[in-house]
């Protein structure tokens, strides 16, 4: 009769251990997922992060934003698909060092956005958050004469257009490789896209890849070859002018 009280208290001592044992394991287990609730999803290999997009932004400092999807397809040869592994940026002409960059090299500087509208001279317009980096610094590092009279803009489709030198460096004109928070959608010009504010959409070229420094003011682009004016200011951008230089 002695084992059989004594066996019974082992079997429970051993059940109760196994109990808390697979309570523990339980309760890590519960805690780990809900952890990783509020974290971003893992890969269960190798423990980095995945990533599963960014989203677009369609407010910024309480101004409403359109959307990436509400522009109009209207390039010459449709949207390009500009390799990044061979894709250098060349900024040459009236320059002391004429570069060429890759993607990382031409965004690896001082990083800019602004709220800045898009106008077609087919009708429409849309509000987008832009950033990227200054056309200027790029031409600061190229060491560009001051004295040149225009920047000409030619593109991986064969587009091209121009825009006078003061403009581009006076007025901080953004070279976006973003939109709305996003990476430019190859639609929209990725990787690069010239942000000309207060110019007709025309001279907004995308997928750029070279930009050179002329003093010539009689480059005419794709557009303006076919009649297009050269001067695509818009009209409030030139009562704006006018109104500033009017004593």
């Amino acid at each position: 009769m002695a084992g059989e009280t004594t066996r019974p208290a082992r079997v429970d001592g051993t059940a109760m251990r196994l109990t808390r044992i697979l309570m523990f394991t339980l309760a890590v287990a519960v805690a780990a997922g809900l952890l990783g609730g509020c974290s971003r999803e893992t890969s269960a290999t190798t423990g980095q992060p995945i990533d599963l997009g960014a989203t677009e932004v369609r407010e910024y400092q309480g101004k409403r934003l359109d959307s990436v999807g509400d522009f109009r397809e209207n390039s010459i040869k449709g949207p390009q698909d500009v390799p990044l592994d061979t894709y250098r940026l060349k900024v040459f002409g009236e320059v002391d060092t004429p570069l060429e960059l890759t993607y990382d090299e031409v965004i690896a500087r001082q990083q800019y956005k602004k709220v800045v509208t898009l106008n077609c001279v087919e009708g429409w317009s849309v509000d987008i958050l832009w950033e990227g980096v200054r056309l200027a610094d790029l031409l600061e590092q190229a060491g560009y004469d001051p004295n040149a009279k225009t920047v000409i803009f030619r593109c991986y489709d064969g587009y091209s257009t121009s825009l006078p030198l003061k403009k581009v460096v006076g007025q901080n004109l953004l070279f976006a490789y973003k939109m709305n928070g996003i990476d430019l959608p190859k639609e929209r010009g990725f990787p690069f896209q010239v942000v000309a504010e207060d110019q007709w959409g025309y001279k907004w070229a995308k997928w750029v890849t070279e930009i050179e420094v002329s003093n010539s003011e009689d480059f005419r682009g794709y557009w303006e070859s076919r009649g297009y004016d050269n001067d695509a200011t818009l009209p409030e951008a030139k009562r704006r002018s006018e109104s500033t230089t009017t004593p």
